[in-house]
C-alpha cells in the first residue's frame, strides 16, 4: 500500500473535521469535505483557507446515509483514503434520541463502508471514542478495558467498531485505524477556528467560554457527588490541534499492515469539572459564574486514557495542556463572541 494522498473527510465542517482540515492541508494533501451542517456551518470552509493558505479543495453537502450522493463524490474523484468523522455526538441528547443517533452513526458508517468498497477505496480513519469504555473506574484506562458503554452515543461508537473490526477479518483488503479520543478541546491558535455547536453546547469547555464572553449567564456543572476528590466528573482533556496532529500521524501509518488497530489519544492525566473552571478563569482573568444541578443521564466518574501504545507505534505524544486549551478557547471566543454567524458562506459547497 502506498500513503495516501487524496482523503475524503466525511464531518469536516465540524469542531475536529475543520481543524482536521487545516492539518491535512498543511501537509500537502488534497481533500474532499462532505457534511450535512447539522451542528457545523459551511462558514468555516474560508477559515480553513485562510489559516492553511491554499485551496481547501471541493466541498459536497449531503448526509452520508444518502449513498447515491455519495457514491457520486465518489465517482467524481478518486480517493485514496476516507478520514470518517461524521456522526452525532452528545451524550445527553443519545438519551433521549437513541434511535437518531444508531441510525446516523452506525448508517452513516455501514453506507460510508458499502460506498467505499464499490469505489476500490479500502483505508479509514475512524473517529472513535473513549466513552466506550463507559463507567470502567478509576485509573488510565487502555485498549485491553473491556467496553461497557453508559448511553446511546458510546453504545453506536462501539458498533461502528465492532462493524469495522468484523470488516477487517472477513476482508484483508482492508486497513482501519480507530482513533478513541478522549475530550477534545480548545481551537486552533490562530483564534479563527474553535468549537461553536448549534444551540447549547454539550461539552464543557466551549460553554465556559461562552459563559465568560458574556452568551451565558452561568455553568451548570452537572452533578457534584461523584466519587472524585472534589466531586465532580473527571475527563482526560485533549487539545484539538493535537487530537488532529494524530488523525495525520494515522494516515502516514495506513501502511504499516493490513486490518484495524485501535489507539487512545489523551494525554494521560485527568481534570475535573471545576479544575477546567479554575484554569479557564486564570486565562480569561475572570471568575466563571456556575450552579450544581443533578448527574446527566449516562455520564461517568472518570475516564482517563493511557495512550502508551500510540506512543509506543508512532512515537506521538500530545504536546498541549490544559491551560493551552483554555488560552486557545478564550481567543477564539473572544474574537468570535456570536460563534461563526455572519461569515460568509463557501461558494463551492454543492448539494
Amino acid at each position: 500500500m502506498s500513503a495516501p494522498s487524496t482523503i475524503l473527510v466525511t464531518g469536516g465542517a465540524g469542531f475536529i473535521g475543520s481543524h482536521a482540515c487545516v492539518e491535512l492541508l498543511d501537509h500537502g494533501y488534497e481533500l474532499i469535505v462532505v457534511d450535512d451542517y447539522s451542528n457545523s456551518s459551511p462558514q468555516v470552509f474560508a477559515r480553513v483557507e485562510r489559516i492553511a493558505g491554499r485551496f481547501l479543495g471541493t466541498v459536497y453537502e449531503l448526509d452520508i446515509r444518502d449513498r447515491r450522493a455519495l457514491s457520486a463524490v465518489f465517482d467524481r474523484h478518486s480517493v485514496d483514503a476516507v478520514v470518517h468523522f461524521a456522526a452525532h455526538k452528545a451524550v445527553g441528547t443519545s438519551t433521549r434520541m437513541p434511535i437518531e443517533y444508531y441510525d446516523v452513526n452506525v448508517g452513516g458508517t455501514t453506507a460510508l463502508l458499502n460506498t467505499m468498497h464499490e469505489h476500490g477505496v479500502h483505508q479509514l480513519v475512524f473517529s472513535s471514542s473513549c466513552s466506550v469504555y463507559g463507567d470502567a473506574g478509576h485509573g488510565p484506562l487502555d485498549e485491553s478495558t473491556p467496553a461497557g458503554p453508559t448511553n446511546p452515543y458510546a453504545a453506536s461508537k462501539l458498533a461502528c467498531e465492532q462493524i469495522l473490526a468484523d470488516v477487517c477479518r472477513r476482508r484483508p483488503e482492508y486497513t482501519v485505524l480507530c482513533l478513541r479520543y478522549f475530550n477534545p478541546a480548545g481551537a486552533h491558535p490562530s483564534g479563527l477556528l474553535g468549537e461553536d455547536p448549534r444551540g447549547s453546547p454539550d461539552n464543557l469547555l466551549p460553554n465556559v467560554a461562552q459563559v465568560a464572553v458574556g452568551r451565558r449567564e452561568r455553568l451548570r456543572v452537572f452533578g457534584d457527588d461523584y466519587p472524585t476528590p472534589d466531586g465532580t466528573a473527571i475527563r482526560d482533556y485533549l487539545h484539538v490541534m493535537d487530537t488532529v496532529e494524530a488523525h495525520r500521524v494515522a494516515l502516514d501509518h495506513l501502511a504499516d499492515e493490513r486490518g484495524m488497530r485501535v489507539y487512545n489519544l489523551g494525554i494521560g492525566t485527568g481534570s475535573s469539572v471545576l479544575d477546567v473552571i479554575a484554569a479557564f478563569s486564570r486565562e480569561c482573568g475572570m471568575p466563571i459564574p456556575y450552579e450544581m444541578v443533578p448527574r446527566r443521564p449516562g455520564d461517568v466518574a472518570e475516564l482517563v486514557a493511557d495512550a502508551t501504545a500510540v506512543a509506543r507505534a508512532w512515537g506521538w505524544h500530545p504536546s498541549r495542556d490544559l491551560s493551552d486549551m483554555c488560552r486557545d478557547a478564550w481567543r477564539f471566543q473572544q474574537l468570535n463572541p456570536h460563534g461563526y454567524a455572519g461569515s460568509a458562506r463557501r461558494p463551492n459547497s454543492k448539494g
